[in-house]
């Protein structure tokens, strides 16, 4: 008798909700199940196995959790079939399984003659491909290992395999960051060579040395759209995956709209809903006795399953591993989705309520001649009553239409508003050797109102032997910010980075400079971006050569205003530049390719802060003008099928900003370029069944150039060291099913902390240690025990130089750090 063919209703939810295995996002481009592929899977609950089996073959998993529950599967390895793995995953278990387009289906009372395959017919599944950005496509799979996808989204001309871009990408996926316990953006892109991260100018933002150049907070895409994520931190829980593009990327994405991100781009494509029910909850804890709590749920309804929701919840509260420091973080993000056969719609809105007292600031050391020695790490010489608060609601819809096979509409736009109030109190150091210094309250409140959309076509056709892939869009950007500040840069007090002095919080009753109404901020900046552009990605000889041209022209308006009259200032404009691309990819065989570009970045000219070192800036506030950086790079890629590697060299050239020092104040300006070359190479995958690696080394030449003054010309640039590297490796022991280990260390080369190079700032090698052991539990319930130590020797280091163009000041190191978790789905 034939079983029914299954179609999900209300009832056959609940049954869903309690299916184990969370495979993966399948793919258009999803391997045949007869192909092979490199499977890795070590010897683990059975459940989790064919977890593992669903995500490294692009296949989603459907069985009944008691089917598998108490089980154990033995190690796999090697290039498979889905069905040959599963015979080997399966085998003396009395289950079998059935391969049903993209899905695998396990099922019970197999007889020993009917061997482990399903008669055709017993048992058809829907399945649904979560897609972050509305693409018919779905997510592209996670590389051998789990930690990297096989490829990331190229700006506008979408999803693309690593093999098969001209450029320079990585994405990092959702199972590393729970892995890793990541808390934020900065910790995740910790493990990319080229990455490292400093701190806002005068804030606590995290900030972004990609190549060597800076790239803001403010500047991470949102599923393709600037502006949209909270301007200083953003939570690693709401995140499926950070992808990085390095390099210029005017065409792709647009111009970034604080004026960075010439050395390249993060983009976050948000969460959604798979075919699997998912009920996830984490209670962890870590240094300070700060306490965490996660939840991640998700469902599809309808009877094609074409509606999903995820839901992410998350806190943290409690002191840190500095002294007398203390965070509390608040976020919730929805995740909705929905499709038929050609038409996708998706939507995201997120609330993030971040607070911090008591937070460490950064060193200033422009009025001494020598670097400090670092304090202890868990040292704190905050005043106790400084804080910052960060509270932003965001939200984006995005809508995807098949008009043909080969064509495709889309659009997308995106909200963001911003509150912040900030009470500060930073350090200039006065004596390097008995680490003195004076500090000042500095009051800020701020909000941002960010509206941002997209339009775009995209299709195919063939003309004699050659492919086009041809792309359209247009965007537009508009950000308003009003702010007010106090500052009280006369009113100095002593303070100590090594022995601490804590002082009542100042009064501001008569303080050296207001700016505006603290208690009801004025429009200060309005940015306004448009932009049209045009790509052609041709394919010839099998598509084995592929040669993208494309333009972009973008035109930015940008005007700040009088903090007290709201008046436009001296010094706004509006102007326009079309951004031009060219690169070529060719694949020499399935796993190397070769290639080049060229491509641009504009960027607005970085502005003025209004004051520097407790002295006023003469031109505090004013940008400088926008500016054209240009890159050159050619690299290779190669590719087993398990493991992984990239070369890239490559320079580009960006106009220098630096402060002048006039003997009683300064002026910002501009002089000379910036000049970085460099070569990176990346490793990633699983070279060995069980062992997967992460990393990789960058060498930076970073220069500037023809700067009219002999002290700083062909020295190297601020906070830019030779050489930085990152390498992890992680291990699933044998001898204990379930538990990996992994270590990973970082390393950052020697800085200079002025644009003459007298400061030099000494490097830094850091190693982080971690554990995980999965387990089933009764109930049909899977436990993970996750143990992470950072900065495991205790190195007091000198993090990171600098954060804004033309200052050098000091972040120091966090001390060592012990977080531990527990995930328990159910």
């Amino acid at each position: 008798m034939t079983t029914p063919r299954f179609k999900p209703t209300l009832a056959s939810s609940a049954i869903l909700a309690a299916l184990l295995g969370m495979a993966p996002p399948a793919q258009a481009q999803s391997s045949a199940a007869g192909q092979p592929v490199p499977v890795s899977i070590q010897a683990q609950p059975l459940s989790q196995a064919l977890q593992d089996l669903a995500r490294q073959t692009e296949m989603e998993l459907i069985v009944r959790p008691e089917l598998v529950a108490g089980r154990s599967a033995p190690g796999v390895s090697g290039s498979l079939t889905a069905s040959q793995a599963l015979d080997r995953l399966l085998q003396g278990s009395g289950l079998i399984y059935r391969i049903d387009g993209r899905a695998i289906v396990i099922s019970g009372d197999a007889s020993p003659s009917s061997g482990a395959v399903m008669q055709e017919g017993e048992l058809a599944a829907i399945v649904v491909q979560p897609s972050a950005d509305a693409s018919a496509a779905g997510l592209l799979r996670e590389y051998a290992g789990g930690q990297v996808a096989r490829g990331s989204r190229v700006g506008i001309l979408g999803s693309k395999d690593l093999m098969d871009t001209p450029f320079s990408t990585s994405s990092y996926t959702n199972q590393l960051i729970q892995n890793q316990q990541a808390r934020s953006v900065a910790d995740v892109v910790t493990n990319d060579p080229s990455v490292r991260t400093a701190r806002g100018f005068g804030n606590f933002s995290e900030t972004y040395f990609i190549r060597g150049f800076l790239t803001y907070a403010d500047d991470i895409a949102y599923n393709g759209l600037y502006g949209l994520l909270p301007r200083q931190y953003t939570a690693a829980e709401m995140i499926e995956r950070v992808e990085i593009l390095r390099g210029a990327g005017a065409f792709l994405y647009g111009a970034a709209p604080s004026g960075m991100g010439i050395g390249g781009t993060i983009n976050i494509l948000p969460k959604r809903a798979s075919s699997r029910p998912l009920n996830q909850v984490t209670l962890g804890t870590a240094s300070g006795g700060q306490l965490y709590t996660a939840a991640d749920f998700s469902r599809r309804f309808g009877d094609e399953q074409n509606m999903g929701i995820r839901v992410n919840l998350a806190r943290r509260d409690g002191d840190t591993a500095i002294d007398r420091e203390s965070a509390r973080l608040d976020l919730a993000t929805i995740g909705l989705d929905w499709r038929n056969d050609r038409l996708r719609l998706s939507a995201d809105i997120g609330y993030q309520n971040n607070r911090i007292k008591g937070m460490r600031p950064s060193v200033n050391i422009d009025a001494v001649d020598a670097v400090p020695r670092m304090p202890d790490g868990k040292t704190n010489y905050a005043q106790p009553w400084t804080r910052l608060n960060e509270e932003d609601i965001f939200g984006t819809i995005r809508a995807e239409y098949d008009f043909t096979d080969s064509t495709t509409a889309w659009i997308a736009g995106g909200m963001r508003r911003g509150k912040e109030f900030n009470s500060l109190a930073g350090v200039s150091l006065t004596d390097a050797d008995t680490g003195a210094g004076t500090t000042y309250r500095f009051d800020n409140r701020r909000q941002d109102d960010v509206k941002t959309g997209e339009i775009g076509l995209r299709t195919s056709f063939d003309t004699g032997p050659i492919n086009h892939q041809v792309v359209a869009s247009a965007s537009w950007f508009d950000h308003k910010e009003r702010n007010a500040v106090i500052m009280d840069f006369t009113n100095l007090h002593d303070v100590n980075i090594y022995d601490p002095i804590l002082i009542e919080r100042p009064s501001l009753d008569n303080p050296a400079f207001v700016g505006g109404d603290i208690n009801n901020p004025a429009l200060r900046d309005r940015t306004r971006m448009s932009s049209f552009t045009i790509g052609d990605t041709m394919s010839i000889l099998d598509d084995r050569l592929e040669i993208t041209l494309g333009l972009r022209h973008q035109r930015m308006r940008h005007n700040t205003y009088a903090y007290l009259t709201a008046i436009p200032e001296p010094g706004g404009y509006d102007d326009s530049r079309t951004s031009p691309v060219a690169g070529v990819v060719y694949k020499i065989n399935d796993g190397l390719s070769v290639y080049a570009n060229y491509i641009e970045s504009l960027a607005r000219g970085s502005r003025a802060p209004d004051t520097h070192n407790n002295l006023p800036v003469t031109n505090g506030g004013q940008l400088l003008p926008p500016f054209v950086s240009k890159q050159q790079e050619i690299g290779v890629k190669y590719d087993s099928g398990s493991f992984g590697a990239s070369l890239a060299l490559f320079t580009t050239k960006k106009p220098n900003a630096y402060l002048q020092d006039n003997g009683g104040d300064y002026t910002y300006t501009s002089s000379g370029k910036d000049r970085h070359r460099g070569a990176e190479l990346s490793l990633y995958g699983e070279p060995i069944a069980g062992l997967r690696l992460l990393g990789g080394v960058t060498l930076l030449d970073a220069k500037q150039v023809s700067t009219d003054d002999p002290a700083t010309s062909g020295k190297r640039v601020i906070g830019v060291p030779r050489q930085q590297a990152t390498l992890g490796v992680e291990w699933d022991v044998p001898s204990v099913t379930g538990l990996s280990v992994d270590a990973r260390a970082i390393a950052t080369g020697s800085r200079y902390a002025d644009a003459q190079n007298t400061k030099r700032v000494p490097g830094w090698v850091r190693f982080d240690l971690g554990a995980r052991y999965v387990a089933e539990l009764p109930g049909d319930r899977l436990l993970t025990l996750r143990a992470r130590v950072e900065n495991v020797m205790n190195r007091d280091y000198w993090a990171s130089v600098g954060g804004y163009p033309g200052s050098g000041y000091l972040v120091l190191g966090n001390p060592r750090t012990f977080m531990l978790n527990a995930s328990l789905e159910f």
